[in-house]
C-alpha cells in the first residue's frame, strides 16, 4: 500500500462545509490540510505538496455576484497555471457543490471560447433554494471518484444548481465521454428524463455532477460529506443499516486511486 494522499481543503470567505469534507477525506484515510485562498495566492507552489485539492460548499463571498463566481475568478486568474501542473502530475480536484459552481466558473470542467463557457450552473428552475434528498444515477466509466458506484441517495442544498448548456453538441459530446457521471432519477432507477421533484433544479439531462475528460476532475451539486454515516439519512432507523453512508464512497475513491 501507497502512502496516505495528502488532501487540501481550500476554504474562502463564505465556505461552511469544510470541516465536514476534511473529516470525510480522513476517515478515508488522508492527511488533509484546511487552507484559505488567501494564502494559497501567496504560496501556490503549496499546491504541489498535495494530491487531492477539494473545494468544499457554502457561499464563496457571499455568492454576492452568482454562486461561485468569485473564486472561480482568482482560480483562473491567478492560479490557472499551478493548477495546470497539479492537473497534469495525475492529481484529483473535487467541488462540492458551491466547490462544483466555482470549478465552473474557473473554467476547469468544460471547454470555452473567449466570450463564455460552453456550460453553466443557474438558478433552480423553480428560482427557490431546496434543501433535500436526492436519488443518483452513475456513470462510473470514467470518473475517478465514481469508481465501481452504482446508484445511491445523497442531500442537496442549493439555488444555483441548474445545470445548463450553451452549445447542445457539447452536452451531446460529454455525454459520449461519459463526463455526465451523475444523474437526478427516480427511486426504481433511470428512466429518460425526470421532472421535479425527482429532478429537483431542472438540470438538462438530469445532470447532477460531471467530470473532465481525463476523470480526475469532478464537481457534483449533492453533499457526499452529509451522507458519511448510516445515521445521517433520514429513513435510517426503517430500513437495513450499511456500515457507512453512500457518500463515503466518493472520498475512499479518491485516496484508494493513490494507495
Amino acid at each position: 500500500m501507497g502512502l496516505m494522499p495528502k488532501t487540501l481543503i481550500l476554504r474562502s470567505p463564505g465556505t461552511n462545509c469544510d470541516e465536514e469534507t476534511a473529516f470525510a477525506f480522513q476517515q478515508a484515510g488522508a492527511i488533509t490540510d484546511s487552507i484559505h485562498i488567501n494564502e494559497l495566492l501567496f504560496h501556490s507552489k503549496r499546491l504541489l505538496d498535495y494530491q487531492i485539492l477539494c473545494i468544499p460548499g457554502g457561499f464563496s463571498y457571499g455568492d454576492d455576484v452568482s454562486a461561485g463566481r468569485v473564486l472561480g475568478i482568482q482560480l483562473q486568474h491567478n492560479l490557472a497555471e499551478i493548477l495546470g501542473d497539479f492537473h497534469a502530475n495525475g492529481n484529483l480536484i473535487l467541488g462540492i457543490c458551491n466547490g462544483f459552481q466555482v470549478l465552473v466558473k474557473a473554467g476547469l470542467l468544460f471547454p470555452s471560447d473567449l466570450d463564455e463557457p460552453s456550460a453553466s450552473l443557474t438558478w433552480n428552475s423553480s428560482g427557490r433554494y431546496i434543501d433535500t434528498w436526492v436519488h443518483l444515477d452513475i456513470d462510473d466509466e470514467l470518473c475517478v471518484f465514481l469508481a465501481d458506484m452504482e446508484q445511491f441517495e445523497l442531500p442537496i442544498a442549493h439555488a444555483e444548481g441548474k445545470f445548463i448548456t450553451r452549445i447542445q453538441t457539447v452536452l451531446d459530446e460529454m455525454a459520449g465521454n461519459h463526463q455526465l457521471a451523475m444523474q437526478y432519477c427516480k427511486p426504481d432507477g433511470p428512466n429518460g428524463d425526470v421532472t421535479f421533484p425527482y429532478n429537483p433544479n431542472g438540470s438538462e439531462r438530469n445532470v447532477a455532477g460531471v467530470c473532465d475528460p481525463t476523470g480526475r476532475i469532478f464537481g457534483l451539486m449533492p453533499h457526499p460529506e452529509r451522507n458519511i454515516d448510516p445515521t445521517h439519512h433520514p429513513n435510517w432507523t426503517r430500513h437495513a443499516t450499511p456500515e457507512e453512508g453512500a457518500g463515503m464512497a466518493i472520498f475512499r475513491n479518491a485516496v484508494n486511486y493513490f494507495t
